[in-house]
């Protein structure tokens, strides 16, 4: 009897070890220590040129199925995507639209007849994901 009182301790003292390995070790001193910096630059837009406002407003059809209005004013465009709450955005390049917080970029302009879109965004800041949607002009 005696054996098997003496391979209860052993047994329990195995298991927390087993339960030890599955944790991450603490890093070491020489560990690199990392920042970031964020830089924003102050807000600009160039006014959106007759010819730009003309080949950028209408109406899209989405490659997800969404439709999505374009309507132009003089220094940022509106979008409204199906019956969601309307987005700002404004020009950081010829054809190139961003949102005020960053999340949302729009690239119009681009195939053969420059009659494609393209929309990009983050759906959940929290992730590194991406999503990437292109489009084509379904009317003006």
């Amino acid at each position: 009897m005696r054996p098997l009182v003496l391979l209860i301790p052993a047994s329990l003292l195995l298991a927390a070890g087993a339960g030890a390995q599955n944790m991450p070790y603490p890093p070491a001193d020489t560990a690199p220590i990392t920042s970031s910096v964020q830089v924003t630059a102050p807000s600009f837009s160039a006014p959106i040129k007759p010819q730009q406002a003309r080949k950028i407003s209408g109406a899209y059809d989405m490659s997800n199925g969404w439709y999505m209005r374009v309507w132009i004013a003089r220094r940022f465009i509106e979008t409204v995507i199906d019956d969601q709450p309307p987005l700002r955005l404004v020009q950081v390049a010829p054809y190139r639209f961003v949102s005020g917080d960053g999340n949302v970029t729009m690239q119009f302009n681009l195939g053969e007849t420059g009659d494609d879109m393209q929309m990009s965004y983050a759906p959940d800041r929290r992730f590194a994901e991406r999503i990437v949607i292109s489009s084509r002009l379904a009317q003006r």
